[in-house]
């Protein structure tokens, strides 16, 4: 049950690599690319059970990336450093709330260290980990959100230069909106009404206004939702457009280079990619629907064999593998 996936150079090579979260295998398996977009076989490392959600960032400033995960099932978040060449130490985890399900590494506190946001899906909260240094990190503060948070983005949505918190709350068919407050503190959330069971969310700019947009993908209802920026971190109404069956993963970014990002889905229960290419002005096309293995749940955009264009990587949940769509 491969669960998420994040594509990163990890062994300093000039090469995406891959690094997936094998939620029923309770590891990591990092997957070095050969080059032209193929790759090897991976390498695990263990780590704790129900491996949910992975990051891969530097968080301890060593120019190399580290491995975040959350390990829904041991209600705590592992790091393993990166030791060189793409190998990687042992975790060090830290507690969370119940069922850590998503995260977030960015600086949210301006001191030039990567923090850690995640949700907790069934504590109904996101936690704040601030990097101590060294790629250790502080206690969560947390703070509420709605009902089953279940995917958390962080942008900076209201041009204050601060980062803030945009969480997907599952149970409640609403995105929460926490504006930074400053020192890595954030004011309760703000919410926004979208579809069922909203699972995935992106935060992005859309419509070529300077103002990042949320994308999301709304499980229970079959669809994509976008809501527009209207600024000072305030969104419009969601505008829906219909995909396949459940869509779990929602990613954005320019497929066709014309300059404009598109929307790409994990629909799980069609097994299919689509593609929704971007029209203009925030609109887009009906998807375009690419067939996969079983149970697609997290999809990535990254050109991984070098030709400048991107390409589109997913992981099979129920097939017990990744894919990778080469654009031509």
């Amino acid at each position: 049950m491969p669960w998420s996936l994040a594509v990163v150079d990890v062994d300093s090579d000039n090469k995406p690599d891959i690094v997936v979260a094998n939620y029923g295998s309770n590891n990591i398996g990092v997957l070095f690319n050969t080059g032209n977009g193929t790759f090897n076989t991976q390498t695990t490392y263990s780590v704790g059970t129900e491996t949910a959600s992975i990051v891969v960032v530097d968080v301890n400033n060593d120019n190399k990336p580290d491995i975040i995960v959350a390990n829904s099932g041991s209600n705590n978040i592992g790091i393993l450093l990166n030791a060189g060449n793409g190998i990687f130490n042992a975790q060090t985890t830290y507690p969370v709330g119940g069922d850590p399900w998503s995260l977030a590494v960015v600086d949210v506190n301006s001191d030039n260290k990567p923090d850690i946001i995640v949700s907790n899906h069934d504590s109904n909260n996101v936690g704040v980990l601030l990097n101590a240094g060294s790629g250790t990190f502080n206690a969560q503060t947390t703070y509420s959100v709605s009902s089953k948070p279940i995917s958390v983005a962080v942008s900076d949505v209201n041009n204050d230069s601060k980062p803030d918190i945009v969480v997907a709350n599952y149970g409640s068919n609403n995105v929460g909106v926490l504006l930074n407050a400053g020192n890595g503190t954030f004011n309760a959330q703000t919410t926004y009404s979208v579809g069922t069971n909203p699972a995935s969310i992106a935060v992005v700019d859309v419509n070529d206004d300077n103002k990042p947009d949320i994308t999301v993908a709304n499980f229970g209802s079959n669809n994509i939702g976008v809501l527009l920026n209207a600024g000072n971190g305030i969104f419009n109404a969601q505008t829906t457009y219909v995909v396949g069956a459940y869509p779990i993963s929602v990613a954005v970014g320019d497929v066709n280079n014309d300059n404009k990002p598109d929307i790409i889905v994990a629909n799980y229960g069609s097994n299919n990619i689509g593609v929704l290419f971007n029209t203009g002005n925030g609109t887009f096309n009906a998807q375009t629907s690419y067939s996969v293995t079983s149970g697609p749940v997290s999809v990535a955009v990254i050109d991984v064999n070098s030709d400048n264009n991107p390409d589109v990587i997913f992981a099979n949940s129920n097939s017990n593998n990744v894919g990778v769509f080469l654009h031509c």
